[in-house]
């Protein structure tokens, strides 16, 4: 039996209780916490003591929303995250196809351009793709997940022709009738999926790294935020060969249900190989920072009266809520405007008295950027969660306030507003949208200060603690695991982290410096610096 005792430090429990002096754990959990003379008298002779130091031990973080195998395949990926320019795109994705030797005719796939960080000011086209790579199909994915441009190339084997029409819930856009290379939304997901995958080889490099990269942000359950069929091989490869380390908890796109229950029938709310289903997922419209959130209200210094746009009619959408009650299965989905957040209320209000029966789901409502005040009392009503991307203050709070002036900009991620109604949310990165840096979402919720340094959101600052809960015992409950995961309590998984300071004691700004020393999973030791 391996036991630990860990003392002299503070040890952040997030319980009632939330400091105690000692804590001991045998094999994969938490035996008992208490006094350290406690401890001594309940631990074998062959307890190894583990001297904190002053530093602080606390429950290791809980990803509530991200993209795993997204975040693995996006470091095999061409990074522009950087580009101030057409040109810089342009010299980056040459830069990779020399380095690299890439072949002609291969696909070369480009991560994180974001207009709004463009001299330009606006997403290139596919003749910017075709000077960067005349040879080869490019793909170039919009930070935000939700739109990219293909070159020409791409386009033709996409077939994505003059004719072709859009699609629900999405854009193809046409100058002159033809083409320019920009997606969005539906048109950029259905055909970024048919672009191929990198070698089973290279995903499972990739995989590894990105799990350690998670592990050293002191996270030991990630989420995979949509399951599509293309995804199915590799989830198969982690869980067959053994590769996780971290839990794994994977949410099956609506669309192709069916077939990925059947194909993942072993491992529904339950783990195998630290990988589980844990419902299903939906996306109800696009990001903020892209003008494709459906709102209630038009979007500033644009087309007059524009609010973005559904992806789906709403019986369709309350058909599908009724399906994932009737089916037990927890819905994700994702919502961004205040008319998706309206419409993901509606629906599953009407979907409950359709599908008779009393079970609860616990709905998430995914980002939730925009969600008004004057929803929060049916959100409270209907025990739906809202997992809010609060990092957004930090990374594009300036681009929001472009486009929806200061005022309803400073009400993204009403955290303190439902704190108040004890609504219970938790926190996210969308990795890769952004790096699964937990402690700096935490400092993003604490201070919501923008990269111009403008405070968004005063009124909407929350404390340290309560943003600590936001992402390790609520998200615990958002997984249905408050009984395992989430807090420092006898009986629950020893899943840990060392922190070199206090987030609760340091000053608020100090809070994104503070280093994960040690990331502890079911008590071995997965990352250390």
């Amino acid at each position: 039996m391996s036991e630990k005792l860990y003392f002299n430090g503070d040890i952040l429990t997030m319980e009632n209780e939330l400091y105690v002096e000692a804590l001991l754990i045998k094999n994969d959990k938490i035996f008992k916490t208490g006094s350290k003379d406690e401890l001594i008298k309940v631990a074998s002779k062959e307890v190894e003591f583990i001297d904190l130091q002053g530093k602080t031990l606390m429950p290791s973080f809980i990803d509530s929303h991200s993209h795993f195998s997204g975040y693995a395949t996006s470091l095999l990926q061409v990074s522009v995250e950087e580009a101030t320019n057409f040109n810089d795109i342009i010299d980056s994705i040459q830069n990779f196809i020399k380095k690299n030797n890439i072949k002609s005719g291969e696909w070369i796939s480009v991560k994180g351009y974001d207009h709004n960080n463009l001299t330009e000011k606006t997403h290139p086209t596919k003749e910017i793709l075709d000077k960067a790579a005349p040879n080869n199909p490019v793909a170039l994915q919009h930070q935000s997940g939700h739109n990219g441009v293909f070159n020409s190339k791409a386009l033709d084997i996409l077939n994505i022709k003059s004719e072709t029409p859009n699609p629900s819930g999405g854009i193809i856009e046409k100058e002159n009738g033809e083409p320019t290379g920009y997606v969005e939304e539906n048109a950029y997901v259905n055909n970024i999926q048919k672009v191929p995958m990198p070698s089973m080889e290279d995903l499972s490099t990739a995989l590894v790294k990105a799990q350690d990269k998670y592990a050293s942000y002191g996270i030991t359950t990630m989420q995979e935020g949509m399951i599509v069929p293309m995804l199915g091989d590799i989830l198969d490869l982690l869980r067959v060969k053994n590769l996780l380390k971290l839990d794994l908890i994977g949410y099956i796109d609506l669309r192709d249900y069916e077939i990925l229950v059947k194909r993942f029938n072993s491992c529904i709310k339950k783990y195998e190989n630290h990988l589980k289903i844990g419902g299903y997922k939906i996306f109800l419209d696009g990001s903020p920072q892209s003008r494709t959130a459906w709102m209630l209200e038009p979007y500033k210094n644009g087309e007059a009266n524009y609010m973005g746009y559904p992806i789906y009619e709403d019986n369709a959408l309350t058909e599908k809520v009724t399906l994932a009650i009737k089916d037990d299965m927890q819905l994700l989905a994702h919502c961004n405007g205040d008319a998706a957040c309206k419409q993901y209320i509606n629906a599953y209000n009407d979907a409950i008295k359709n599908a008779h029966t009393k079970n609860d789901i616990r709905p998430v409502i995914i980002h939730a950027q925009l969600l008004r005040k004057d929803q929060l009392d049916d959100v409270k009503r209907l025990n739906m969660i809202p997992s809010f991307f609060v990092a957004h203050v930090y990374h594009w709070g300036d681009i929001h306030v472009e486009n929806f002036g200061f005022e309803r900009a400073s009400s993204i991620s009403l955290a303190n507003s439902a704190l108040k109604k004890g609504i219970k949310f938790t926190f996210h990165q969308d990795s890769p949208v952004i790096e699964p840096n937990m402690l700096e979402t935490v400092w993003c919720s604490v201070n919501r200060i923008t990269k111009k340094g403008i405070v968004l959101g005063q009124d909407e600052r929350i404390e340290p603690l309560e943003a600590l809960k936001a992402v390790t015992i609520n998200a615990a409950y958002q997984y249905f695991e408050e009984d395992l995961k989430g807090s420092l309590k006898e009986n629950k998984l020893a899943d840990l982290i060392i922190l070199n300071e206090n987030p609760l004691k340091v000053d608020k700004m100090d809070i994104k410096s503070i280093k994960v020393l040690e990331t502890i999973k079911e008590g071995k030791t997965i990352f250390k610096l």
